[in-house]
């Protein structure tokens, strides 16, 4: 079964996911849904992140397609995050939402060859790289998935702690 991302928002869709793949088991299920939001495109491409540009666009067609929506955008203006919702679910009831921010700056062309899709030009400044610069230790560390990764496990062992309490 395959569920598709048919919501608007990074929130609803990793919902969605979640609820639909748990309903009729007896399992925890976490399904996820992440995205760039760019400032001056007033949050886009945002859940749409991963179909911009078409279905099938590469990673490649779109950074192209960002970079020439943001065409003669100042660098100050140029404001971004990567966020990363997880969801978890038991038995179609959502139980917990978990989320992961980065913030950055959309860069003027692409640069460094790790990760994927929007990475080599989501510049962070503290760290003066893009996230395709980065070891994948540095982007685990810093990344919108290793943030919001890091806040389902809490949740899991407080679950896991809060159900094995006497009642």
């Amino acid at each position: 079964m395959e569920v598709g991302e048919t919501e608007h928002t990074l929130e609803e869709n990793a919902r969605l996911k979640a609820i639909a793949y748990a309903t009729g088991n007896q399992f925890l299920v976490i399904a996820d849904d992440s995205g760039l939001e760019v400032d001056a495109l007033g949050g886009g491409p945002g859940s749409l992140s991963a179909r911009y540009g078409g279905k099938g666009a590469s990673d490649k067609e779109k950074i192209t397609l960002l970079l020439s929506r943001l065409q003669g955008v100042p660098w100050e203006k140029r404001s971004a995050r990567f966020r990363c919702v997880i969801a978890i679910a038991l038995s179609s009831r959502l139980v917990g939402l978990c989320e992961g921010e980065c913030s950055g700056v959309i860069a003027f062309e692409p640069k460094g060859d790790q990760g994927f899709g929007y990475d080599p030009v989501f510049y962070l400044p503290e760290l003066d790289k893009t996230m395709a610069e980065l070891s994948l230790e540095e982007k685990n560390r810093v990344s919108h998935r290793g943030k919001a990764a890091q806040k389902a496990l809490q949740f899991l062992e407080y679950l896991w702690v809060e159900t094995r309490k006497p009642a």
